[in-house]
């Protein structure tokens, strides 16, 4: 049955009543709520793994390689331990409890040697690392992580160098992560890609100098004709060749009078640029906050050194920093309960326990204590 002018008028009206509130939120620029977790597919797709160009090319500079391998050997043999604390009346003491399971293996596909070593290397390179929590225990909590390496990963809330906090916007392989599911360690010190590019440039570019010297030939005298008649190019070369074999055979040379001999002034320790190196490679070492003689740079003066100062000048100057902010880190509230605390077993390590030789009295006053 047709309708009416009035039924007709009347179903329009309704329609565009229906119509209405989708109109008004496209207006207002509603979108429908994002999964912001986008990234975490692409976790675990080691194909695509990458460190970064210019990490690479800082640890192909011998100095920073050395420098790098012994602090990150520090940590990844040195375990963590988890206790609390309780205050005694006269100060805080610490009460050590039962690990939890992901304390002794922080990624269930690697042991920590890997896991904290390269944890390591991403703070000191790029002044930050992440832990991806991949389970949780009943309580919340993490119960495993895997790592993101740092060249992979983008902030959008903060430019960097400098890290100022926790981002907020992360993302990873060219998609979002929910910030509530990464752990975040900012290293106290400035990542080395960013900090003095100059003298890694400078340290580059003198191995490329030196491999250029090393590849040509030095010359240990040159013949020069000093009168006469003009010798060819084809008469100087079989003059050359037949000195070079008089030589061979003969402890005296002869020359005329038109021919003088002088020896090459260029001595092989120029043409490598020894002084150069050793100079490029306490100027790294600074870099690094490494002792320059646990990089095997002279210092200039002979000092006896036990493997006991070797190793806390190692921990002090080097590792301290960057073992302080792993364990502070996993001692945070969305790592571990409140009050409960993560620190490394230093006076393991200090006191050589896993090596022959002597084993003096530490104070564990020097382990790594975090509170959250």
């Amino acid at each position: 049955m047709a309708k009416t002018l009035i039924e007709f008028i009347a179903d329009k009206i309704n329609k565009t009543a229906n119509a209405q509130p989708a109109s008004k939120a496209a207006a207002a620029g509603y979108m429908m709520p994002p999964t912001n977790n986008g990234g975490a597919f692409m976790i675990g797709q080691y194909y695509s793994y990458i460190e970064g160009d210019a990490r690479n090319r800082a640890i192909s500079v011998p100095t920073i390689s050395r420098a790098r391998d012994l602090m990150a050997s520090v940590l990844g043999c040195m375990s963590l331990k988890m206790y609390n604390e309780i205050w005694n009346g006269d100060e805080m003491e610490k009460l050590p409890l039962a690990p939890r399971s992901w304390l002794r293996k922080i990624d269930p596909a690697v042991p920590n040697n890997f896991t904290l070593s390269f944890l390591f290397d991403d703070l000191f390179f790029f002044g930050r690392a992440f832990l991806y929590i991949t389970s949780r225990t009943a309580d919340g909590f993490p119960a495993s992580f895997t790592r993101l390496p740092a060249a992979m990963v983008q902030t959008l809330d903060q430019a960097g160098p400098v890290w100022f906090a926790p981002s907020k916007q992360i993302i990873f392989n060219g998609g979002e992560l929910d910030p509530n599911d990464v752990v975040q360690f900012l290293s106290p010190i400035q990542g080395i890609i960013y900090m003095s590019t100059t003298a890694v440039s400078t340290a580059l570019k003198l191995e490329a100098a030196r491999l250029r010297n090393a590849s040509s030939a030095i010359p240990a005298g040159i013949l020069r004709q000093t009168g006469g008649e003009p010798l060819s190019g084809q008469e100087l070369a079989d003059l050359a060749a037949s000195f070079n074999h008089a030589r061979e055979t003969n402890q005296t040379a002869a020359l005329n009078e038109f021919v003088s001999y002088s020896e090459t002034l260029t001595s092989p320790d120029k043409m490598l640029l020894i002084e150069s190196s050793e100079f490029q490679s306490k100027d790294l070492a600074r870099l690094c906050n490494v002792p320059l003689y646990l990089c095997g740079i002279s210092t200039g003066s002979y000092a006896y050194t036990t493997s006991a100062e070797a190793r806390m000048d190692l921990w002090t100057f080097g590792v301290k920093a960057y073992a302080e902010c792993i364990a502070s880190t996993l001692s945070m509230n969305n790592v571990l309960p409140n009050g409960t605390f993560v620190e490394f077993d230093v006076a393991k390590y200090l006191s050589g326990e896993y090596a022959m030789g002597e084993m003096p009295q530490i104070d564990n006053s020097v382990d790594v204590v975090s509170q959250s």
